[in-house]
């Protein structure tokens, strides 16, 4: 209305501004169509900051803290690692996945990541706030209900070792109850001897303990 006060002329188009600059995502758009306030004609966003939305598993959930670095990798760009912040760590946690979600926001200046991209998420982050005692992941035999790792006695021989795990990071398993510092472990072939020893126990079961080592046999058999 004012151009027109202005101008005195009437024209058949009219430039409308978005709010902001931006890419243009899905555009509603189309010549003809007739439209009111409120119906959205375009989808803009500004790409130049994006968000990953990491799932991360329910133990590790803890360990995580806003304004932590993050390395973030993608199938696209072999070998080229994004930088980025944890900005908001949700507050629910999946039934089905025991997976909590965190956000972490990227730059993207140069818009190599686009929307709906799968990425690989590394968030660096302090276990304790002194040493620690870690082992090898290979050392720990995990029987599912409980972790065991295998200690040198000396002159060939090893005992089984019940511990507490802590975090898990760049191949190593946090202790946290079970070993002491200098122990040496086995970390290569542990599930052999592991294998060995209760083969052994499951022969004993079937010798009778007065049968002098040898099964008894009833007649005719």
């Amino acid at each position: 209305m004012k151009r027109l006060q202005r101008a005195g002329t009437v024209t058949r188009t009219l430039t409308l501004r978005a709010p902001a600059d931006g890419t243009v995502m899905e555009k509603m758009a189309v010549e003809g169509m007739h439209f009111t306030a409120g119906d959205p004609l375009y989808r803009i966003a500004d790409l130049s900051t994006v968000w990953v939305t990491a799932d991360v598993f329910e133990q590790d959930i803890g360990l995580l803290r806003r304004g932590q670095d993050a390395t973030i990798a993608v199938n696209a760009y072999p070998g080229t690692k994004f930088g980025g912040k944890v900005d908001f760590i949700y507050p629910t946690v999946s039934q089905e996945t025991r997976t909590g979600k965190v956000r972490i926001v990227v730059a993207n200046a140069d818009a190599q990541l686009k929307t709906g991209m799968y990425a690989n998420v590394a968030v660096n982050t302090a276990v304790g706030d002194g040493p620690i005692l870690a082992v090898p992941d290979s050392a720990v035999i995990d029987s599912g209900t409980r972790q065991a790792v295998l200690i040198e006695r000396g002159e060939g021989t090893f005992e089984p070792r019940e511990v507490t795990l802590g975090a898990h990071a760049d191949g190593f398993y946090e202790i946290r109850k079970g070993l002491a510092g200098g122990e040496r472990v086995v970390v290569s072939a542990n599930f052999l001897i592991d294998a060995e020893s209760n083969l052994r126990a499951a022969l004993k079961a079937f010798v009778p303990p007065d049968s002098g080592g040898v099964p008894k046999q009833k007649p005719g058999e």
